[in-house]
């Protein structure tokens, strides 16, 4: 795995128009999709939208059960997971495997190792990329002769908001 630039922190430590987020999200799958030559269905493009709603990470039934809301028939599980599978081979999803969710990634278009924070107390999980650490991890790779084909990092814990409010998230 090559070495990353510096990813910005997510969106999701900082106030902001979480429409303009959404709506951002959404015009930069059509361009990796367009990219690309794969085809965004109006079912993957709901599933997109679901998970960008909140920077809290979905699981499939939890995303069932949403669109199953929106919609007067049911989704069959399969259908979610194909889904969710063509989301991740564009890139635009990541799979938080501690927590058996999804979560959109905030840099599509770079290829880059899933590195998160993940809040105990109000579920928001932070995609981020430090130079130093992957520089690290390259290095310790290296030494050992190994090939990193994806890299996954999961910290848990409490972001500033939760320990700012003794571990409530405010709503």
């Amino acid at each position: 795995m090559s070495s990353p630039k510096q990813i910005p922190t997510s969106i999701a430590s900082t106030a902001h128009n979480h429409d303009r987020c959404i709506s951002s999200a959404m015009q930069t799958a059509r361009q990796v999709c367009s990219r690309s030559g794969a085809r965004m269905t109006s079912l993957r493009e709901n599933v997109l939208r679901l998970i960008w709603q909140s920077h809290q990470p979905l699981g499939a039934y939890k995303l069932m059960d949403m669109l199953a809301a929106a919609s007067t028939r049911r989704v069959a599980p399969p259908t979610v997971y194909r889904a969710l599978d063509f989301l991740l081979e564009q890139g635009l999803i990541h799979r938080i495997n501690s927590l058996n969710a999804f979560i959109g990634c905030t840099h599509p278009s770079t290829r880059h190792a899933n590195n998160f924070l993940i809040c105990k107390a109000c579920g928001i999980a932070i995609e981020f990329a430090y130079q130093g650490l992957q520089t690290s991890i390259d290095q310790t790779a290296a030494e050992f002769g190994f090939s990193i084909d994806a890299q996954s990092i999961e910290l848990i814990g409490h972001c500033a908001n939760c320990q700012a409010t003794g571990g409530a998230p405010q709503p």
